[in-house]
């Protein structure tokens, strides 16, 4: 996501600013100023191994699979349960180099973001015959690419004078125009899969859901605010007031829908996979833009969700058409939840929610993709960790609101966790099964722009 890109890695700005913890430890004494110093160049050191591995190995491929040291073209499989329609001829489009600009930025290494910048200008091109996730694409590809162009053009000038001449604005230009065919329905929601040269496909699904159609509006409404182009947020935001039009009498959305019709098809939802973005992208939307319509929906919104998921520090899942449970579960993208109420001042809430999650972070070591709360057990079949960023996220969040040093003990433990579990010689793998650390062969491309990265910007760290 935009925000994501040019403002996360909320666990590393949370172990290796100085200013962060220059204000709340004024007086700590020599032995924990040389900790923090530990941390930092551990956690500096925990990115470029991801990074390097990945550029060794599997650049200019999509990510890297750290286990056999090779690499997979996965921007098609995104989003691809079944992994239907793959591309025969699709190559990559470097998408961990994309997501991976930012934080090069953050941790100061403007010489490798100027030359990843000048390598992607002559080398990325979108008009490949691939099948992609359109809300994968915006936040993965679209997002990196505003992200980085922002970071290229801002006014501390990164690059040498002359080197840049906007080449990521015009590429992300281009690939918001493929995103343009996936818009035209009856309803103005758009399709969940577009083929990027040639638009939508023959008998495509209709199916998508509330967080492919409601999570756009960020990367589309700025890619219209530096290009000068509005139908980019025109659509995204006839989408998502379509979407908000099929909320429930009691403010609720379901998980999927069908966008030739505007009908729902499944009624069920929460604040977890399938819906969490929307609920993200509401209230940074109105911090981005200041339209108060975003901050009115939003708010509505999460009156409901308050009303008829939480159940103590915990989210259920509701039916949204009368708000009576259906699934009792936690899922690790809902953890993102307690960032998103410290935006809204509801740090209280935030801090109930998140020391649960960290418990279970603790009982496994890192966070289950599915945890059955009605039963306390894990789910049989998604025991799965992919290096996933939500926690961290929140706990740097809660930190800032807090300053209490608890979160950054909750930061080392992160740490720790990864470095323990998840690293292997050739970069850091995704856990396949939480019970017994089993590893799955992939290094997802998010965990350099998110769990990994850092928005610290001290240039010292590179």
């Amino acid at each position: 996501m935009l925000f994501r890109n040019i403002g996360t890695c909320f666990l590393l700005i949370l172990l290796i600013s100085p200013t962060i913890f220059s204000s709340a430890f004024s007086n700590v004494d020599i032995r924990w100023a040389a900790k923090k110093r530990h941390m930092r160049e551990k956690v500096r050191k925990m990115f470029y191994h991801a990074y390097d591995n990945y550029m060794t190995h599997a650049f200019p491929h999509d990510e890297l699979k750290p286990l056999t040291k090779t690499f997979t073209d996965s921007l098609s499989e995104l989003g691809n349960l079944n992994l239907e329609h793959l591309p025969q001829d699709y190559n990559g489009s470097a998408l961990t180099l994309v997501e991976s600009l930012s934080s090069l930025v953050i941790l100061g290494n403007n010489t490798e973001f100027e030359r990843a910048v000048l390598w992607l200008s002559e080398n990325l091109a979108f008009d490949v015959d691939a099948r992609v996730n359109l809300f994968e694409c915006n936040i993965r590809v679209l997002g990196g690419l505003l992200s980085a162009h922002l970071l290229a053009t801002d006014s501390t000038s990164r690059l040498v004078k002359g080197a840049y001449s906007n080449q990521l604005l015009l590429l992300a230009e281009d690939l918001g125009q493929r995103f343009l065919r996936a818009f035209g329905t009856p309803t103005g929601l758009p399709y969940a899969w577009i083929n990027l040269k040639y638009g939508v496909m023959e008998n495509e699904t209709t199916e998508t859901s509330t967080s492919g159609c409601g999570s756009l509006i960020l990367e589309m409404g700025v890619l219209s605010r530096l290009t000068g182009d509005p139908r980019f947020e025109s659509a995204a935001l006839r989408a998502l007031r379509k979407l908000w039009s099929m909320r429930s009498s009691l403010n609720l959305l379901g998980t999927t829908l069908d966008v030739a019709t505007g009908d729902w098809i499944e009624f069920s939802s929460g604040i977890g996979a399938g819906v969490d973005s929307f609920y993200e992208y509401l209230i940074k939307a109105y911090v981005l833009f200041g339209n108060d319509e975003f901050w009115r929906m939003f708010h509505a919104a999460y009156i409901a969700v308050q009303k008829y998921f939480r159940h103590g520090p915990w989210y259920h899942e509701a039916d949204m058409r009368t708000g009576k449970a259906t699934y009792w579960q936690l899922t690790s993208l809902q953890a993102f939840w307690p960032g998103l109420q410290v935006l809204v001042g509801d740090v209280a809430s935030a801090n109930s929610s998140h020391r649960e999650f960290f418990h279970v972070w603790e009982r496994f070591g890192v966070l289950p993709e599915r945890y059955l709360l009605d039963h306390q057990m894990l789910h049989p079949t998604e025991k799965y960790y992919p290096l996933r960023p939500e926690l961290a996220e929140s706990t740097f969040y809660l930190y800032q609101a807090t300053k209490d040093p608890w979160y950054i003990e909750v930061g080392q433990s992160i740490v720790k966790s990864l470095n323990l579990y998840t690293k292997v010689e050739g970069g850091f793998a995704s856990i396949k099964d939480v019970t017994t650390k089993q590893l799955e062969d992939h290094q997802h491309s998010f965990f350099l722009a998110e769990t990994g990265s850092s928005v610290s910007g001290n240039k010292s760290l590179a």
